[in-house]
């Protein structure tokens, strides 16, 4: 990278620009108040594999910063050569209303998930729609589109891709983020994956994963968090939780015989929340990992380690 984005300062894509000599300085400065131990890990500009657009009436774009106006955006330097070579296209549909397109490539093709107060599309809209390099395209979970089902890989475990669903950002981030969990899980006798999506720690780690939608065993840990008596069988739990953080859980594992905890969250400031209640709890924070998975935004994905004081 070595020349600024064009649409730096006007889109709110991003609050820094990732093409800058100090963009490392200046991110890692939001973390000032985080306990942060060992290097970051830095995930290169470009390796977006997922997009969220936005469209109003005929416009098609990224909102510019602090407003609802929509910046034209045709090429994105933060996301995957699949995703750019079918934006251009994807603009010049007949849109109408105003909504989300969440663009996603998946390990077969392209998956387009739409969203819009508007329940139906029109039929202009549909034929233009199907001629897209799409495998799946769907409005308001009606299918407008699908030749195959979407797919992604997880430690060689092929998953079909739900429409819309949660996936780490970019392979290379989800890649990094696998490593650390499964080496510091090393010597687990039994894990728990908690808030465990798709499962990209749950197959890696062979444990039993506990989520509402994905791998695993269908239960909502933010109404329903695993009791003491079910954290008990477990020496290990991983936890993945969506911004919200996972509260509830915590207050729970503070009562149990869980020697470690490892967690990863994409917001820092409930990660903190949870990690004094685990602290207070008689967890030792021994490790707290940096990953910048959102290159050029505010945002940080942290990994932790808690193990439980003798």
């Amino acid at each position: 990278m070595n020349k600024t984005c064009p649409f730096f300062g006007k889109c709110g894509g991003c609050k820094f620009d990732f093409t800058a000599t100090d963009y490392k300085q200046q991110k890692m400065q939001t973390l000032a108040n985080v306990p942060t131990t060992g290097d970051t890990i830095w995930i290169a500009p470009g390796a977006r594999r997922r997009a969220d657009f936005a469209f109003t009436g005929r416009d098609f774009g990224l909102f510019e910063s602090g407003t609802k106006n929509i910046i034209p955006v045709r090429n994105c330097p933060n996301v995957v050569d699949e995703i750019n070579n079918i934006l251009p296209a994807l603009a010049d549909l007949p849109w109408g209303g105003a909504g989300a397109c969440l663009i996603t490539l998946c390990d077969n093709g392209i998956d387009i998930t739409i969203t819009s107060s508007v329940p139906y599309f029109t039929p202009e809209f549909r034929d233009a729609a199907i001629k897209l390099p799409a495998i799946r395209i769907t409005w308001n979970d009606k299918i407008i589109k699908q030749i195959e089902q979407p797919i992604v890989n997880f430690s060689g475990h092929v998953v079909p891709y739900p429409s819309g669903a949660f996936l780490q950002p970019s392979v290379a981030g989800a890649d990094a983020l696998r490593h650390l969990v499964v080496s510091r899980a090393a010597g687990a006798r039994r894990v728990a994956d908690l808030f465990c999506g798709l499962g990209n720690f749950t197959f890696a780690l062979n444990a039993d994963g506990f989520d509402i939608v994905g791998t695993g065993m269908t239960r909502d840990l933010f109404k329903k968090p695993l009791t003491v008596g079910m954290l008990n069988n477990y020496d290990t739990v991983v936890m993945d939780p969506p911004r919200a953080g996972a509260q509830a859980q915590c207050k729970e594992l503070v009562k149990s015989d869980v020697r470690r905890i490892i967690y990863v969250s994409c917001n820092p400031a409930t990660f903190m929340r949870d990690a004094d209640t685990l602290t207070r709890g008689g967890y030792r924070l021994t490790e707290l990992v940096p990953v910048d998975q959102f290159a050029g935004s505010m945002h940080w994905e942290l990994f932790g380690v808690f193990d439980k004081n003798n």
